[in-house]
């Protein structure tokens, strides 16, 4: 039996995602894959701030990655590439319900 479809997302529903983390943010924050519920209208900017990923960036790059400014860590660093179902997109990109959605942060390494 096949289960029923989820409603469809609209104002004041909780979206269902997938959020992936790698390299550093994956270490500072302990996990590499969870699911999450977002409201509607959610965006990665708005997951990076929810799971207050800012913070870890920070602890996985010292201090000064973010800037000197408090309030930089209400923006992606310009160094994060941010993945929605395996294509890159967009910070303030609108996510739906059964999104995947990946922080990556430059990799180094050979």
């Amino acid at each position: 039996m096949i289960p029923p479809a989820p409603p469809p997302a609209g104002p004041g529903r909780a979206l269902r995602l997938q959020v992936r983390l790698f390299a550093g943010l994956r270490e500072a924050m302990g996990w590499s894959e969870r699911p999450l519920i977002a409201a509607a209208g959610a965006t990665p900017l708005t997951i990076w701030r929810q799971l207050e990923l800012a913070e870890a960036w920070r602890r996985a790059n010292g201090a000064g990655a973010m800037g000197a400014d408090p309030a930089v860590g209400e923006a992606l660093p310009a160094a994060i590439r941010v993945a929605i179902n395996q294509r890159f997109a967009a910070a303030d990109a609108n996510l739906v319900e059964g999104d995947e959605i990946a922080f990556l942060p430059p990799i180094s390494g050979g």
